[in-house]
């Protein structure tokens, strides 16, 4: 089985080097130096890995076939992958963003939207859900909030608190600092004052 282990960010440094995003629970034994990943778009692999550090809480990877700043700018994005029967990195509970990426979101019967994206975050992870008119929903990952995942069936099923799903969307209803949420409009606020 094919298992995604970490997406490729931006370079470091001028020798090559990349940060990674992970998504495995063993970086040390997974990025051990002379390991190989199968990537997407598979045109940017094989890559062997070269060097692994840590930059505080960053891994830092170079790779074989990467010489300079140049060639590691173009990874950007990719995806590394092993091949592996080993079922520590996925226990049931845990999912690949490749999994998830497409599947339908639904509260209820109605589907709100789809899952556009995985971003994995130190305290808890946050599932992207794009709605039909484009806007992206930031859900958190947690058993409360996304109780289901079928992968076979091809939808998450959410439960989100009151609000949760109108937050950061262009019109919903909070206030800018110094604005009313009522709808009056300054006179109209200045008149009541006044009145009273």
């Amino acid at each position: 089985m094919d298992l995604q282990v970490a997406r490729i960010g931006k370079p470091h440094g001028i020798r090559g080097e990349v940060t990674v995003q992970l998504f495995t629970d063993a970086p040390e034994e997974r990025f051990e130096p002379g390991a190989v990943f199968r990537v997407e778009p598979a045109a940017q692999g094989p890559l062997t890995v070269s060097s692994a550090r840590w930059n505080k809480d960053i891994l830092v990877l170079g790779f074989a076939e990467v010489p300079d700043r140049n060639a590691a700018e173009l990874l950007r994005g990719a995806q590394l992958f092993i091949e592996s029967d080993d079922t520590a990195d996925n226990d049931g509970d845990a999912w690949y963003e490749h999994e998830l990426v497409g599947l339908e979101a639904r509260v209820g019967d109605d589907v709100v939207g789809r899952v556009s994206a995985l971003r994995t975050m130190t305290v808890q992870d946050l599932l992207i859900i794009e709605r039909s008119d484009g806007e992206e929903i930031l859900v958190p990952f947690v058993e409360e909030i996304v109780p289901e995942v079928d992968v076979e069936g091809g939808f998450v099923v959410l439960t989100p608190p009151e609000g949760l799903l109108e937050l950061n969307l262009p019109g919903s209803n909070q206030a800018e600092p110094g604005e009313t949420v009522s709808g009056e409009d300054e006179d109209d606020s200045a008149k009541k004052a006044g009145e009273s």
